[in-house]
């Protein structure tokens, strides 16, 4: 029988401002900690969903202490990957806690979970106990090797996930050790691909007829293989292992980075027929264009390194706004390499409300990646930076979905459970 309680309206948000965006009243609650699972939510709260988030009551999830570098104690991942979200504390270690999380499911439209496969089924919390109450509850779960499979039961981070999803491999310099990249590339990949399956999830449940719910599964190193383009084709039918190439692409060119006559580098992508005829314009060589060596995107190719150097041997005599004036008048795809205050001070970023700024009482005023994609109807938007405290939104949340009352919450706090 289904039991599921009836949706209530959506807590008010702690900004006081009401729910807006094309999620709009869709309720989420997000369980997990660190940063692919949380993610998720993101991308749902930026958007307009409810989001509440479950953390374990005291110190909350460890992406509160995350990070070395602090504005007066506080860490500066939070308020990236709070902003939007409800919290509430439920112990889910305890019968009490875990009963807590069940009956915010039954109201909510989906479940987002990132622990280690077979921990929510051991807390009876699993797809199968929940969707017997709800069964339009969408089951979002995002791990190291996914549900199934020899390595499901493996613990998982992005590192390893890179790393077995081949893109690591083909990571830098050919003789040198793979590098990881500067950010957790594996965990907001997976993040993306987990959101592309709640969303279809939603389309399928509610506009194609579906009528109910499902589980998306999504792993860390499928999410980092999803990205490797023509790499197994290659591998399959022709025995080549795609190398790391360094600073390029291997047999495409011209695309590359080229150095400045002020220390900088530029990256020039003319790596199509007409912009590598305009990229020679530019260059005040138009007899490249004709060049047999360099004629068709093949002969490019197998004569990168000659032509590379002939467009170094140009760009170097020319500052970078120099070169790039020059590039744009010709419609020639460029583009320097930013560092962070490179961002922050660019017009365009600035423009397309990139870099956003919001009033917060831990931070003062603070920059904030703003959010994409950009919405003609329906845009997102960031109304606070998160619960400075985890539990902050237990009153309001636990009182207005489960009708718990202050003095069973008081008891809750003091038994650990909340």
């Amino acid at each position: 029988m289904n039991t599921r309680v009836t949706p209530a309206p959506a807590v008010p948000a702690p900004s006081g401002g009401a729910p807006s965006g094309p999620l709009a009243g869709i309720r989420v609650i997000e369980c997990g900690q660190l940063l692919a699972g949380p993610f998720v939510g993101s991308r749902l709260a930026d958007f307009g969903a409810e989001v509440i988030k479950v953390e374990t009551p005291g110190a909350g999830d460890p992406m509160r202490e995350w990070g070395h570098h602090r504005y007066q104690g506080h860490s500066l991942w939070w308020p990236t990957l709070s902003r939007n979200k409800k919290s509430v504390t439920a112990n889910m270690r305890d019968p009490r806690g875990r009963d807590l999380v069940r009956r915010l499911a039954l109201a909510s439209d989906a479940l987002l979970e990132n622990f280690k496969p077979g921990t929510m089924e051991k807390w009876e919390l699993g797809p199968a106990d929940l969707q017997k109450e709800n069964p339009r509850l969408i089951f979002v779960r995002v791990s190291g090797y996914g549900q199934t499979g020899p390595y499901s039961d493996r613990p998982g981070f992005a590192s390893v996930g890179e790393a077995m999803g081949g893109i690591r491999y083909i990571n830098g310099f050919p003789d040198s050790a793979p590098p990881r990249f500067g950010i957790s590339l594996g965990d907001t990949l997976t993040a993306l691909f987990a959101f592309e399956g709640l969303m279809m999830a939603l389309y399928w449940r509610d506009a194609a007829g579906g009528g109910k719910g499902q589980v998306v599964d999504a792993s860390i190193v499928e999410s980092c293989f999803s990205m490797l383009e023509s790499t197994l084709p290659e591998y399959d039918k022709c025995g080549v292992i795609r190398q790391p190439s360094g600073t390029g692409l291997p047999n495409v060119a011209p695309s590359n980075i080229y150095p400045t006559k002020d220390g900088t580098y530029m990256v020039i992508a003319a790596n199509v027929d007409p912009m590598y005829r305009r990229l020679c314009q530019a260059m005040g060589r138009p007899e490249l264009a004709e060049d047999p060596r360099f004629l068709t995107h093949v002969a490019r190719g197998n004569n990168v390194a000659e032509l590379d150097g002939l467009i170094a041997d140009w760009t170097r005599t020319l500052t970078k706004e120099e070169l790039a004036a020059t590039l744009d008048q010709h419609g020639v795809v460029c583009g320097p390499i930013h560092s962070i205050a490179d961002i922050a001070a660019d017009p365009h970023f600035q423009a397309r409300d990139m870099i956003l700024r919001k009033e917060d009482p831990r931070f003062g005023d603070i920059a904030i990646p703003g959010i994409a994609p950009k919405l003609s109807q329906t845009p997102g938007d960031v109304s606070w930076l998160g619960a400075d405290r985890p539990g902050k939104d237990n009153a309001d949340v636990y009182g207005a979905l489960l009708g718990i009352g202050s003095r069973e919450l008081e008891q809750l706090g003091a038994d650990g459970i909340v």
